[in-house]
């Protein structure tokens, strides 16, 4: 991977990260101190679910598709990379993960014809998410950039996550290790 990434900073390759990662008005809220005797709560709330499917460059240029009450499915992550396959400059390296859209049938299908156009796929080992850095983008959106009164609402919580969404790379950077 490093190679990949010295590649990239030398402009020889555009090199992405893959994932999606769900928003539900469930705030995600790991665990946190109290003093003793004390109780926080956060009350339970069931919602509806925005997808996100995203490719995501450590020059942090962001390629999203938000998808609002709609199943993930290979037809839908196979749509989002001839959508990318339109933006190719130079050749495209893209790291996914081994999740079932990306070893399906439809999907492996597709790899030959996205390679003619530049865009390659790279996966990596299976229960490797570290290796896959949209990984951190998603752990500062929930954890990080999206406010408390984005749970309010359904609607507040797509508001807050296209605002976050469209800031990143402007007003939400991650610094990496080089």
């Amino acid at each position: 991977m490093a190679g990949f990434r010295a590649q990239a900073a030398a402009g020889e390759i555009d090199l992405y990260y893959f994932d999606g990662a769900g928003f539900t008005l469930d705030p995600c809220v790991p665990y946190a101190w109290q003093s003793v005797g004390e109780t926080i709560e956060v009350p339970a709330a069931t919602s509806d679910r925005l997808n996100v499917l995203a490719c995501f460059s450590l020059d942090h240029r962001l390629h999203p598709f938000v998808f609002d009450h709609v199943s993930i499915t290979s037809e839908i992550v196979i749509a989002c990379f001839d959508h990318l396959c339109q933006f190719i400059t130079k050749p495209t390296l893209v790291v996914i993960d081994q999740a079932p859209v990306h070893t399906s049938d439809e999907f492996q299908a597709r790899l030959e014809e996205w390679e003619t156009r530049g865009l390659y796929v790279y996966p990596i080992p299976a229960y490797s998410p570290e290796l896959n850095l949209i990984e951190i983008l998603w752990r500062m959106i929930k954890y990080h950039w999206l406010p408390w009164n984005a749970y309010e609402s359904y609607k507040a919580l797509g508001r807050a996550l296209y605002e976050v969404l469209k800031g990143v790379g402007s007003k939400y950077q991650i610094e990496f290790a080089k």
